[in-house]
């Protein structure tokens, strides 16, 4: 098991709008992580900056590299580009984090 960081952006005045989106995460978007191999994912939310900070999981046998070919994971992009900064094709635009620590 290895832990996965990165950091994305918001855009201003979509705070409320982000955490209710994700409250109603899909089921079908659920699963497909899941059969991934991500497990144990949160996203905090730094107020001051919109910037997003996403922690995660991945088995040793995960195939996280393939979510961005999913239809399911398209169609997700395509929800919430109107509230995050993106790329030409919908993705978000993710920025890697490198653990400098961690404790058990």
């Amino acid at each position: 098991m290895m832990r996965n960081a990165f950091k994305m952006k918001l855009k201003a005045g979509f705070e409320v709008e982000y955490k209710k989106r994700h409250d109603e995460i899909w089921p079908e978007l659920s699963a497909e992580l899941s059969s991934a191999g991500v497990s144990d994912y949160s996203i905090f939310l730094d107020e001051e900056t919109l910037t997003l900070s996403a922690v995660q999981k991945l088995s040793d046998n995960h195939t996280s590299d393939q979510l961005p070919r999913t239809e399911i994971v398209k169609k997700w992009w395509a929800y919430m580009g109107d509230i995050m900064e993106t790329n030409p094709d919908n993705s978000p635009v993710c920025i890697p984090l490198q653990e400098v620590f961690h404790a058990d």
